[in-house]
């Protein structure tokens, strides 16, 4: 089953006179259950293929399927909607807030979801659980090591329970230790789970746990191989 289908993508950044073509009539299909890693140089386009997967972004031209709709046809409120039930986030600088605790940053999607308080609660402590941080729910941000920080990351982006995470270079502000953690943590869940992953990233520890690795040049898919 498709979760999310690219046709003919095509995204040009203008800044005055500059044209910059990130992506120039990209195809790309990914499935359910999927580790997929988005590979290539810096400027290959592949950040800018994962936003318009997220719905983070628009193609200039071609089409963004997710679970079947086009989503390029939707106006910005429903392309949201889509996107916060259905599309979960891993950022490369953790991107928590920083006055809150873990539980209340892995909460926080599940209060926009409009989720009742006793399934939240229930929610968030399974996933705190499953990141290994249990113990540490009540911590803030700034108490709370880079790993842990990207494992509390992990646990929102799953708690509502989406049909894609979307991950940034995830391990690209961590150490040796940390980023094979999270990339352990991350294809544990895959696979427990069954929820979709696609990566960009440049770290060979990250491309080394995908199954399958996407390479891209120029705004050009240049191969597609599958482990």
């Amino acid at each position: 089953m498709e979760v999310t289908k690219v046709i003919n993508a095509t995204r040009v950044f203008k800044i005055g006179e500059v044209e910059t073509k990130a992506l120039r009539g990209v195809n790309l299909s990914i499935e359910s259950g999927e580790f997929t890693a988005l590979v290539g140089p810096s400027g290959s386009g592949k950040t800018t293929l994962l936003q318009l997967i997220g719905l983070l972004d628009q193609p200039t031209a071609g089409s963004v399927f997710i679970n079947g709709r086009d989503a390029t046809e939707l106006n910005r409120d429903k392309r949201a909607d889509l996107r916060k039930g259905t599309i979960g986030f891993i950022f490369q600088f953790f991107a928590l807030i920083p006055t809150l605790t873990a539980y209340e940053n892995i909460e926080m999607p599940l209060l926009l979801n409009g989720t009742k308080p006793a399934e939240r609660k229930a929610r968030v402590l399974e996933m705190l659980e499953a990141v290994g941080l249990s113990d540490r729910g009540h911590h803030r941000p700034d108490q709370l090591s880079g790993g842990q920080q990207q494992r509390v990351a992990v646990a929102r982006a799953l708690a509502i329970n989406p049909k894609v995470i979307l991950a940034d270079e995830p391990t690209a502000n961590l150490d040796t230790e940390n980023g094979k953690q999270i990339m352990d943590i991350m294809a544990k869940l895959n696979k427990e789970t069954g929820v979709t992953f696609v990566f960009a990233t440049h770290d060979p520890r990250v491309i080394g746990y995908a199954r399958r690795v996407v390479t891209l040049q120029d705004g050009l898919i240049q191969k597609d191989s599958r482990n």
